[in-house]
């Protein structure tokens, strides 16, 4: 299982809690932590927390994949009903 270090922020989206419960949960799992280069504390997650983050960036990556197959279907039903209802109103031109 690969290293996965998140920050406060990113570690409080994940147990959807407020970033001081986030904190506090990283010192009640006793979670290593250490300070980045660019300043902002990050900490490491458990096997079970990493499964639970790689599983929610799967989970986002599938919920924007189906909603762009449902955009592209409605537009096909769109183009697909256009030339119908030209064809009806044509039809009623030429029997009126």
């Amino acid at each position: 299982m690969p290293q996965i270090w998140l920050t406060y922020d990113e570690f409080a989206i994940l147990i959807n809690c407020e970033l001081d419960a986030a904190r506090g949960a990283t010192l009640a799992l006793r979670l290593d932590r250490r300070r980045s280069h660019d300043g902002n504390t990050r900490v490491k997650l458990t096997p079970g927390l990493a499964e639970t983050f790689l599983d929610s960036i799967v989970q986002q990556r599938l919920e924007r994949e189906v909603a762009a197959c449902a955009d592209d279907l409605r537009a096909m039903r769109e183009r697909m009903a256009a030339p119908s209802v030209a064809l009806d109103e044509d039809l009623l031109t030429a029997t009126g």
